[in-house]
């Protein structure tokens, strides 16, 4: 199976932990777009969604269905969003797609996390994905050098030679060439770090779920 149809295979899956009436959080990049696109299907069955990015935003108001804004929302039974690298034990690098801090936003408010995602992404020890950081633009090089000090090698990510910018007007430092044995450990002393919004580690509130597109089928992990 292509990576694309391993993608497919998951969204499909994830359709059934939406609980019909309620509004569902739904997260950013290739393999969200895959269950914003199967949500599109049963959205008679749903009051609305609430999107951890402004692209995200853009697609589901594409197929029709509601977006709301979290400040008007209390509550939602399910956040539903894809992975860079997630352990056996539900802990995740995020923010590859740069919608890190509003996906952690989401998800805080959702009594349960979904990750769907292709096997590849199965991974005992986080870091080989480059973790990405949210940082105020004033302190890109200060934070950076704290970051190199924890081992990693910072880079400020780049897209045509100009600063990537988040949702929030924020740059993305990514940090290479970590190995990440305690996740929790590093998310406090990354966002510790003045300057730093948010680090895309999901370890203190990892996964609940994980559907896991393999060659054999989809697989579910619960942590």
């Amino acid at each position: 199976m292509t990576q694309d149809e391993l993608k497919q295979a998951v969204a499909q899956a994830a359709i059934q932990y939406v609980v019909e009436g309620e509004i569902i959080g739904v997260g950013t990049g290739s393999t969200a777009n895959f269950f914003i696109d199967e949500l599109a299907k049963i959205k008679h069955k749903i009051k609305g969604a609430v999107a951890s990015s402004e692209a995200t935003a853009a697609r589901l108001r594409g197929h029709g269905i509601d977006v709301f804004d979290l400040n008007d929302v209390t509550s939602m039974s399910v956040y539903v969003d894809g992975a860079d690298e997630i352990t056996p034990q539900g802990a995740m690098i995020k923010g590859g797609g740069a919608a890190l801090t509003r996906e952690k936003i989401v998800a805080s408010v959702a009594s349960r996390f979904v990750c769907i995602a292709d096997g590849s992404k199965l991974v005992d020890l986080l870091g080989k994905f480059p973790l990405p950081v949210e940082v105020i633009p004033m302190a890109q090089a200060v934070v950076a050098r704290k970051l190199n000090a924890l081992g990693g090698e910072a880079r400020l990510r780049l897209k045509d030679g100009v600063a990537v910018l988040t949702d929030n007007g924020n740059v993305i430092i990514d940090v290479h060439g970590l190995q990440i044995a305690n996740p929790v450990a590093l998310e406090d002393e990354i966002n510790n770090i003045v300057g730093v919004v948010t680090v895309g580690l999901f370890a203190k509130q990892g996964a609940n779920i994980c559907l896991l597109g393999t060659a054999s089928g989809v697989k579910t992990l619960q942590f």
